[in-house]
């Protein structure tokens, strides 16, 4: 005997009932830095040459700050940030006006070709001079959605440490410092009423033959932060 055919045929010409559609949200936040103004550009490059007050600045990062955060409003975004307007680097932020530093450190090269060097520690102990919480606050000032915080990893600073060493202060002791510091940056973040805390991490990428030289363990994957 052969099918039955005509069964098939009879429900393939049946209307297929109604379908709801229903938008299917997709979780997003934003990363990374937002490009500034030109006229915050032209003062940050006035203070770093000593033509111009961190005072006579101010009102150019909080116009920043405000136009940024309310932009970032706009789209909808449930969870929002600063951009980094006022971050003089998002990679060495915490020590910004450290005086233990030689300009001869490590470069780290990005995937668009251009290279950051970062400085060279020459004396411990090792200790922020910045916390990002700071930046936080005053984003919060403006903000009326949750705001999350970037915070540079660890690891991204542990490269600070010259390979030669530093006369009276061990590898070791160096990055139990940091790994100290390093949680303090993400708790007081979290304290001051970060939504989430994003470590920025771009060291963790393949580099390139003769770039950074994985010279040590990431001291971050031996941070442990209890209750979190």
């Amino acid at each position: 005997m052969f099918p039955d055919t005509r069964l098939e045929e009879s429900f393939d010409t049946l209307p297929l009932p109604p379908v709801a559609l229903h938008p299917m949200p997709i979780p997003t936040e934003p990363i990374g830095s937002i490009p500034r103004p030109p006229e915050l550009v032209e003062a940050m490059g006035k203070v770093a040459a000593g033509a111009m007050s961190q005072q006579d600045i101010k009102a150019l990062y909080d116009r920043a700050i405000r136009d940024t955060i309310k932009r970032f409003e706009a789209t909808g975004s449930p969870i929002i940030s600063d951009g980094e307007q006022t971050k003089p680097s998002f990679a060495t932020y915490p020590i910004q006006g450290l005086e233990a530093l030689a300009p001869d450190g490590i470069t780290i090269p990005f995937a668009d070709g251009h290279t950051r060097q970062l400085p060279r520690l020459t004396a411990g102990p090792f200790r922020y001079r910045t916390y990002a919480a700071s930046y936080l606050k005053e984003a919060k000032k403006h903000a009326r959605v949750p705001v999350k915080q970037a915070v540079i990893s660890a690891s991204a600073l542990s490269l600070l440490y010259p390979q030669t060493g530093i006369p009276s202060y061990s590898q070791e002791q160096f990055l139990e410092d940091l790994v100290r510091e390093a949680e303090a940056d993400i708790r007081e973040c979290l304290a001051a009423g970060a939504a989430n805390v994003q470590i920025d991490f771009t060291e963790g990428r393949q580099p390139r033959a003769g770039a950074v030289h994985a010279r040590r363990a990431s001291p971050d994957r031996r941070a442990h932060l209890p209750g979190r």
